[in-house]
This record gives structure tokens, C-alpha cells and sequence, in this order.
């Protein structure tokens, strides 16, 4: 179960007491106020790197740590007044994991996303230029068990990346979207509430609204000649690589062993969900989500079965049918100057229910009321009263995966979630409003 938690009541701003700073750069110290680990489920405050400010432990459980919508407003603000900006954290990531360490978007579109694959040994920032999504990826092994200091610093068209305090990509890219919407989420240590969820620990995540903010987490950077120390530094770096080079050649050779004697083997992956397992390349249908699903390397890749548009005649109207996804066109009914669609009641002197284009007249107990009369409402296509106030989703209404059951005044419906619209006007089943519907489920 989701638990949602505020990632702090108040961030952290003062200005810029740096050399390269004015009185209008920010920063921003993200995790300085969170002061929740004994009622935050799946992180737990740790020893980090040093002890002048908080560390947490993001295990890998089900969690939301994002920040509140008034904070995530200052933070929109904040980056439609700046041009350039640099993001600071110090992370230890479970060797061979993958995780967000920090993330800014709105459903599927990401405006700054910094992710750390340890399966593909690279980072990762996800951004979007003129409405488009853009991604860079930089092949480096964060995911080891270690301490790392990572800066990412953007400046215009400039992109830098530093860890450790060493200047390792240098690159110039497509200008970051600064315009963030208002309905976009803030989020710590994964994309959303089940996906990208970062393992390990996080400390001093900030974001620095000035030119160099690197600096912060680097002082010794803002220099421009090297000393003789850092010369000999040097040499003694690069006799170390010498030495991990030789190293990682004799490893290399043997890992080009094994996998030409791995060749000859076919190791099939397959795909958990709903209880079940199933082999690569397998179909199977979710009738309940009205999905057509299939098993393709490991992963589960599902769409939505696609309706198209009843297009009923004059004599018949669209309605559910018990067992399939789409509407059918069934016989509609007249009566008393009013049409009735299959399954739908009526009551004057009888209850009469529509049956195959007739209203026939039903036996139908009512049962007895726990309110008065005038408190007492009759829902669409009834013939009992009900106590105002009755809960009609408690009926099992069906809703899609991406709709949820609201109950009003006289009925129940369904209504896409936030992100997703209805198809064909009906809401039962919707889709996102960008792109069609589809899935991927570990």
C-alpha cells in the first residue's frame, strides 16, 4: 500500500554565500528538513557520509516520498526565473541496482529525471526540449556500494557532469524546458510511487540556481592553475590506472572466454503477474481490464483491447454486456414517452425493465428504509428507493484500470483518473491523452 509523505514542510532557502554567487541566486537544500523516519515507511535515517547533515536509507519497498504542492510550486517558480542551474547529491547505491535518484514531471513527461542503471553501468538525465522528451546517457558505474558525489550542471545549450569532484562528460545538448507546469511532482529516490525506486542512501540533495554551482560540493574546483601537488597527483592517478588497466585486461579476456562459451545456450526469461507465470512469447487476455497482454524477453508489454464506436441504429442503444469489453447495440425501449436502454427499470404503478426492445413488468420487494420519506431519493433506472447518501460504487461497479468508480446523487460512474481520458465518451475504459495505453509490468 502506497503510503504518501510529505518530503519536508519547508525547504531550505537562503542566499548564495559563494564566491561565484549574487543576492539573487537560491539554493535549494532538499532533504535538509525531512525529519520523518520514524512514520516514513521504506526509508530509514542512517550514518552518511559525514555527519553535518542527514542521510536516509531508501530501502526497496513500496513508498512516495514527494513534496507538497505548495513546495513544488516554489520550485516552479524557482526555475522559470533562472537559465542555469546545477543538481548536488551524495549517494552510496546498492551495487547492481537501478533507481531515479531525483526526479521533476508531470504523469509521463519528465523536465529533470537523474537515474543511475546499474544493470547498464550509466547515468541517465531525462529532460524535454519544445515539448519533445530528450535523454543523455553517460556510462559510469555508480551503482557499486560506495560514496559518490554527483553534479549535474546545466547552462543553456551546456551540460557538465562531475563525480567525485572530477569534470568526467562535458557536452552540449538541446536547452532544458525551464517552463515546468504547475501540476508537475517533486520526487526523492524514485520516478513515482511503485516505479524507479532508488536503493541505498541519499544525502545532501540540493539544487544550486547560479553559474558553477559544483563549487558547493567541490571548493577545491574554483581554482584555474594546477599546484605541484595536484601535478603529482596526477602522476600517481594515472600509475593507478595503469595498474586497474592491466587489471581489467586480464578480466576482460577471461569474460570473452565465458561468453563464447555461453553461446551455444538458450536461457528463456519469463513473466510473473497476476499470481501466474509465463513463458517468452506467450499471449493471455485481461478480461477485467479489457487488455490483450504478452510476455516478450522477461517483461510484460500489455494494450488495451481497442473498441471501436457502436454506432447503434435508431432502434437500439449501446450497453455492457455481462463478459466482454465493448458495448453492444441492444433493442432499445419506449415507454410513456421516454427511451430505456436494455436492463434499465422504470417505475410508475409496476416496475417495468427493459428486456429486448419491451418493457415488461417485474416483481420487485423492496426493502424496508432506516431514514424518512423526505430523505429517501430514487436512483436511474430503479424502482426501490434508497437513504440519500447511499453508497452506489459499494455495488461493484466495474471501472478500468485507469478509472475509478464516483458515486452521484442518483447513480454511480466511472471517471478517468487524472492523466487519461475516456474513450469514445465513455469512461469506464480510458487512455492517456497523449498516446494510446500500454504497459510494461515486472
Amino acid at each position: 500500500m502506497d503510503i504518501y509523505v510529505a518530503l519536508f514542510s519547508l525547504f531550505f532557502f537562503t542566499k548564495a554565500a559563494l564566491a561565484f554567487g549574487s543576492d539573487q541566486d537560491y539554493q535549494i537544500d532538499i532533504i535538509n528538513e525531512l525529519d520523518l523516519a520514524n512514520a516514513t515507511y521504506g526509508i530509514t535515517q542512517v550514518a552518511g557520509l559525514h555527519n553535518s547533515s542527514k542521510a536516509f536509507l531508501f530501502r526497496d519497498v513500496g513508498r512516495a516520498v514527494h513534496a507538497p504542492a505548495h513546495i513544488t510550486e516554489k520550485v516552479v517558480q524557482l526555475f522559470k526565473r533562472k537559465s542555469e542551474f546545477t543538481f548536488l547529491a551524495s549517494i552510496q547505491q546498492k551495487s547492481s541496482t537501478s533507481g531515479v535518484i531525483f526526479s521533476i514531471h508531470e504523469s509521463e513527461h519528465s523536465y529533470f529525471e537523474l537515474e543511475s542503471s546499474g544493470v547498464r553501468e550509466e547515468i541517465r538525465y531525462h529532460y524535454r526540449f519544445k515539448g519533445k522528451p530528450r535523454s543523455e546517457s553517460f556510462p559510469y558505474r555508480l551503482a557499486d556500494g560506495q560514496w559518490h558525489k554527483i553534479a549535474l550542471t546545466i547552462s543553456a545549450t551546456h551540460l557538465l557532469l562531475h563525480v567525485d569532484c572530477n569534470r568526467i562528460y562535458e557536452r552540449v545538448i538541446d536547452p532544458p524546458q525551464m517552463e515546468i507546469t504547475p501540476g508537475s511532482g517533486v520526487w526523492l529516490g524514485q520516478h513515482s510511487h511503485k516505479h524507479g525506486l532508488f536503493k541505498g542512501v541519499i544525502q545532501d540533495v540540493k539544487l544550486i540556481f547560479a553559474p558553477n554551482g559544483y563549487i558547493t560540493q567541490c571548493p577545491n574546483l574554483n581554482r584555474t592553475c594546477p599546484t605541484c601537488s595536484d601535478f603529482l597527483s596526477l602522476v600517481q592517478g594515472i600509475m593507478d590506472l595503469q595498474e586497474i588497466l592491466a587489471k581489467m585486461t586480464l578480466k576482460l579476456n577471461y569474460a570473452e572466454t565465458r561468453l563464447t562459451q555461453l553461446e551455444g545456450c538458450h536461457c528463456e526469461r519469463t513473466c510473473s503477474a497476476n499470481g501466474l507465470v509465463y513463458r517468452d512469447k506467450e499471449l493471455w487476455v485481461e478480461p477485467e481490464n479489457c487488455r490483450n497482454c504478452a510476455c516478450s524477453n522477461g517483461v510484460v508489454e500489455c494494450r488495451r483491447i481497442f473498441c471501436p464506436p457502436a454506432n447503434c441504429s435508431e432502434d437500439s442503444l449501446p450497453v455492457h454486456v455481462d463478459g466482454t469489453c465493448c458495448k453492444k447495440c441492444r433493442p432499445r425501449c419506449t415507454y410513456m414517452g421516454q427511451n430505456f436502454s436494455e436492463g434499465q427499470r422504470f417505475s410508475s404503478r409496476s416496475c417495468r425493465e427493459c428486456k429486448n426492445g419491451l418493457m415488461v413488468k417485474v416483481t420487485e420487494t423492496c426493502p424496508e428504509l432506516n431514514c424518512t420519506v423526505s430523505e429517501q431519493i430514487l436512483p436511474d433506472g430503479r424502482c426501490c428507493n434508497v437513504c440519500r447518501g447511499y453508497d452506489f460504487c459499494a455495488e461493484g461497479l466495474i471501472c478500468g484500470e485507469n478509472s475509478e468508480c464516483k458515486n452521484r446523487n442518483t447513480k454511480a460512474e466511472c471517471e478517468c483518473k487524472s492523466g487519461f481520458a475516456s474513450i469514445h465518451g465513455d469512461s469506464t475504459y480510458c487512455e492517456g491523452r497523449t498516446a494510446e495505453t500500454e504497459l510494461g509490468l515486472m
